[in-house]
C-alpha cells in the first residue's frame, strides 16, 4: 500500500513508519519537527527511515492547508495513519493555542484532504486521556467520555467526534485507537520512563506526583504497532446493530470505531520505578509531589473489542519493556 504516516519524526509515528517501510509498503512522513523536546531526538529517528528506498520524508506543519492538500493529491494515498499532534497534558495548561492549531485545525486538514482523495481507511491516534473524570475501571470504550480533566483530552475528544461526522457524512472508514502510555525505545523525553531514567543516571532526585499513587497502564511502543498494523487493512464499518435509542458510544451506523490499545495491566507508578532501578542498575532519589492539575490517578483499558476484533494482545511485560528501553537509552546516550 501507499500509507501516509504523519507524526515520523515522533516516537509512535516513528516506529509504524519502520513497520510498514521492512514490510514493503511505500511510506510518506510528515513532521514540522518542532521543538516540544529535543529536536536532535527527532531527527536521530528520520535519519533512521531516509535509508529505506521506499520512504519519503516531508518537513511541514498538517496546520498548513494548502500544502496537505497538495500532498495528498501528489500522492493518492491508500491509507493515512495520523499520529502528529502536540502531545503532553501539562504543557496544554500554560500552551492552549499550540493544540487547537496541531489538532483540532491539523486534524481537520487531515480529514477534509482523505475526504478529497477518497482515502479507503483512515487511522487517527486518540488518548486514555478522554477518559478523564471517569472513575469506572477498567475503562471501556462503551463508556461516555464527555468530562476531560484538560485541553490535551479535549482535544483527542475532539478529533473522534470530528472523525465521526466525516464518516457520517461522506462513509470515510475513520479507526480511533485510545493509547494508554507508550513507552519503549526511541521515547518522548517529556515521559515518565525517560525523565526518570535521565535523572537516576545523573543522580538527581526524580519527582513523583500524587506522593507516588498513581498507576498507569503502560503500553509497549511494539505492540501498539502491532495492534496498528492489524487494524490498518481492516476498515471500520458500520455496525448494523447500533441503535440509535441506547447510542453506543464505540461505534456507529457509520464507518467509524473506536478501540482501546493498552497493556490491560495497570502498574503503580513506585512498581515502575522499581522496575527501571533494576534494569539501570542504580536507585532513585525521589522528591515526592502533590497531583497535578489536569492529571488522571489511573488507567486501565478494557481491551475485549481490540481482541475480538482483531487479535490484538500485548506481550511484552513491564519488566522486560523496561529493560529493552534501557539498552537502548544507554547506547544513545553512550552512558
Amino acid at each position: 500500500m501507499k500509507v501516509l504516516v504523519t507524526g515520523t519524526a515522533g516516537f509512535i509515528g516513528f516506529s509504524i513508519a519502520k513497520r510498514l517501510l521492512e514490510r514493503g509498503d511505500d511510506v510518506v512522513g510528515i513532521d514540522n519537527h518542532n521543538d516540544y523536546y529535543d529536536v536532535s531526538l527527532k531527527e536521530a529517528r528520520v535519519k533512521c527511515l531516509i535509508p529505506y528506498s521506499n520512504y519519503r520524508h516531508l518537513r511541514m506543519d498538517i496546520a498548513d492547508d494548502k500544502a496537505i492538500e497538495r500532498v495528498f493529491i501528489d500522492h493518492r494515498f491508500d491509507c493515512v495513519v495520523h499520529l502528529a499532534a502536540q502531545a503532553g497534558v501539562r504543557y496544554s495548561i500554560d500552551h492552549p493555542s499550540f493544540y487547537i492549531q496541531s489538532n483540532i485545525v491539523g486534524f481537520a486538514n487531515i480529514l477534509e484532504s482523505s475526504r478529497k482523495t477518497n482515502i479507503s481507511h483512515l487511522i487517527y491516534a486518540s488518548s486514555s486521556s478522554v477518559y478523564g473524570a471517569n472513575i469506572k475501571q477498567p475503562f471501556s470504550i462503551h463508556d461516555n467520555v464527555d468530562h476531560p480533566l484538560n485541553l490535551y483530552a479535549a482535544s483527542k475528544k475532539s478529533n473522534e467526534l470530528m472523525a465521526h461526522a466525516y464518516s457520517h457524512l461522506f462513509k470515510i472508514p475513520t479507526t480511533g485507537l485510545r493509547f494508554f502510555t507508550v513507552y519503549g525505545p526511541w521515547g518522548r523525553p517529556d515521559m515518565a520512563l525517560f525523565k526518570f531514567a535521565t535523572s537516576i543516571k545523573k543522580g538527581e532526585a526524580i519527582e513523583v506526583y500524587n506522593n507516588g499513587h498513581h498507576s498507569r497502564d503502560f503500553t509497549y511502543i511494539d505492540d501498539v504497532v502491532e495492534a496498528i498494523v492489524r487494524i490498518l487493512n481492516r476498515p471500520a464499518r458500520p455496525n448494523d446493530n447500533w441503535d440509535g435509542l441506547t447510542l453506543d458510544p464505540a461505534s456507529s451506523l457509520a464507518p467509524w470505531r473506536i478501540y482501546n490499545i493498552g497493556n490491560n495491566k495497570p502498574t503503580p507508578l513506585l512498581d515502575y520505578i522499581s522496575a527501571l532501578e533494576m534494569a539501570l542498575g542504580c536507585k532513585a532519589k525521589l522528591t515526592f509531589l502533590p497531583q497535578q492539575a489536569g492529571d488522571m490517578i489511573s488507567t486501565v483499558a478494557d481491551i475485549c473489542e481490540s481482541f475480538d476484533d482483531f487479535d490484538y494482545a500485548p506481550k511484552v511485560s513491564i519488566s522486560e519493556g523496561i529493560q529493552r528501553f534501557v539498552s537502548w537509552f544507554n547506547e544513545y546516550y553512550d552512558f
